[in-house]
């Protein structure tokens, strides 16, 4: 609410606490808006409290809208006759039913001011366009009513009173109403309601039936699982809560009501917002069960290249010949990489691959291979970050490969260190492996070692993944400098 805060900011004397209470109106008054057929706004007090700022306005998506025009920004300035200023000023609410025009429209206005420890903070204007007004009916009739209790609360501090909710699944009245009396049965259920029961498998009606007794009935295995939901739907504390059982999924919102009898406040029942969410749940059902068998082929692919590996060593073990047994280690190194990878995928649902992880098994795996012939450490110092999976792979064998390609040439297959430095620049991750063997040798350039397996591997993945691949000395000419650039936007 950008425009609430620049304004509240700028323009009133409000408080951090009532800034909040304010954006917790703006997020749930969609409700009061649709029960009441009405536009609102929300205005605030500038520091001459003669001046009010419209900072938030709502349509209904229960009807036609008032205000053609979007009004927030305005201000109404030393207007006795506004009743913005009237309820202010008395901290009543006050209304007009003379269907003053509006653009040629005949429009009531209520003005509630919002009270907050016996100070008005704010007033909400009701706009309602009497020409779009639906016939009157047993909808229309619960609608207005239920709108009239929530103004009461509003004026009174009790609302909003659902700023935990999750947005994105709560239902709206669009979804579905169903209102409670005090005593648990159902005076109303608008055909949405009635239609989410329904597909619960609902064979009557909701109106004059009792609510925990239907529920349970519809859910069996409520009794399963305790007394949780009935004391969420009995509506003595603001809720959440899933309706389910083979057949259909409903969340219900449950929200006490309350009124005002001189001035001593009662129970006006609970308004229950209601929506089916039967197909977004076999969805997500349906995206677990995805997922899980794509970690499951991740997982089934780690032990086939492990196999794989395995067998490579066997091989290796059985040949006599160095550079053969030389050449099958290298290939069992690189599936062994790969399988790092694919164990990682498997054992989470991101397409993101946290690659530390896979850097630091990856320098175990080589140390390991290394310490027959000497100790080498291999270490890394820095983050790579996360990379996606498909990039993954490519780093993963790069990495292998000139770590390999350190140990046997610059460590010459002895002792000594190697280093692995990845950090991020504005456009690129950058991976420095460091030795601290001996240099290259006199005139050594890439472009005449193609024959070389591991650099032109390492070559061609830099290729395309879009980035460059550089191999030089340390400037102290102690060891070598492998240098790996990749472009974010692969990444």
């Amino acid at each position: 609410m950008p425009a609430l805060n620049r304004i509240v900011a700028d323009r009133t004397r409000l408080d951090d606490a009532d800034i909040t209470w304010l954006e917790d109106l703006v997020d749930d008054w969609q409700m009061l808006a649709d029960t009441s057929f009405s536009d609102l706004i929300l205005w605030v007090p500038d520091r001459d409290p003669n001046v009010f700022w419209a900072v938030a306005q709502v349509r209904p998506d229960t009807g036609p809208t008032a205000l053609e025009d979007d009004v927030v920004g305005e201000s109404v300035a030393y207007d006795d006759e506004s009743l913005v200023t009237e309820a202010f000023m008395s901290a009543e609410m006050c209304e007009t039913s003379d269907n003053k025009l509006s653009a040629g429209i005949p429009v009531d206005i209520w003005a509630i001011p919002v009270v907050r420890r016996g100070e008005v903070i704010a007033v909400v204007e009701r706009h309602t366009n009497q020409m779009g007004v639906r016939a009157p009916g047993n909808t229309e009739d619960n609608y207005l009513e239920i709108a009239d209790i929530l103004s009461e609360m509003l004026h009174h501090g009790r609302f909003p009173q659902f700023p935990g909710s999750d947005r994105a699944l709560a239902p709206k009245v669009t979804d579905g109403v169903i209102r409670v009396a005090a005593t648990g049965m159902i005076t109303f259920a608008s055909p949405n309601a009635l239609s989410a029961f329904r597909r619960l498998g609902l064979a009557g009606d909701l109106d004059g039936e009792y609510l925990i007794p239907t529920v349970r009935e519809l859910c069996p295995r409520l009794r399963e699982v305790g007394q949780s939901l009935t004391l969420d739907l009995e509506g003595r504390w603001l809720t959440e809560t899933d309706i389910e059982n083979s057949d259909a999924t409903v969340r219900a919102r449950v929200i006490p009501l309350q009124t005002w009898l001189d001035d001593v406040e009662v129970s006006a029942g609970t308004l229950i917002l209601i929506r089916d969410l039967t197909e977004l749940r076999d969805r997500d059902r349906q995206l677990v069960t995805k997922d899980a068998t794509i970690r499951e082929i991740h997982h089934r692919v780690k032990n086939n290249l492990q196999t794989v590996a395995a067998l490579l060593r066997l091989q290796s073990r059985r040949m006599s010949n160095s550079d053969a047994k030389d050449a099958l280690k290298q290939a069992m190194g690189r599936v062994s990489a790969i399988a790092v990878v694919h164990e990682i995928l498997s054992q989470n649902f991101e397409e993101q691959v946290a690659f530390d992880e896979v850097a630091d098994r990856i320098l175990h795996m080589v140390g390991d291979v290394a310490a027959s012939s000497g100790s080498v450490v291999a270490r890394r110092e820095g983050s790579f970050g996360e990379v996606p999976a498909e990039t993954a792979t490519a780093l993963s064998l790069a990495t292998t490969e000139l770590c390999q390609n350190a140990i046997e040439h610059s460590l010459d297959s002895s002792s000594g260190n190697v280093i692995v430095r990845p950090h991020r620049t504005d456009d690129a991750l950058v991976v420095d492996i460091v030795s601290d063997g001996k240099p290259l040798p006199e005139g050594f350039s890439l472009d005449n070692h193609r024959s070389s397996l591991g650099l032109s591997i390492v070559t061609t993945l830099m290729q395309d993944l879009g980035g460059t691949f550089t191999l030089e000395d340390n400037s102290d000419r102690v060891g070598t400098c492998a240098r790996l650039v990749i472009p974010l936007q692969r990444l």
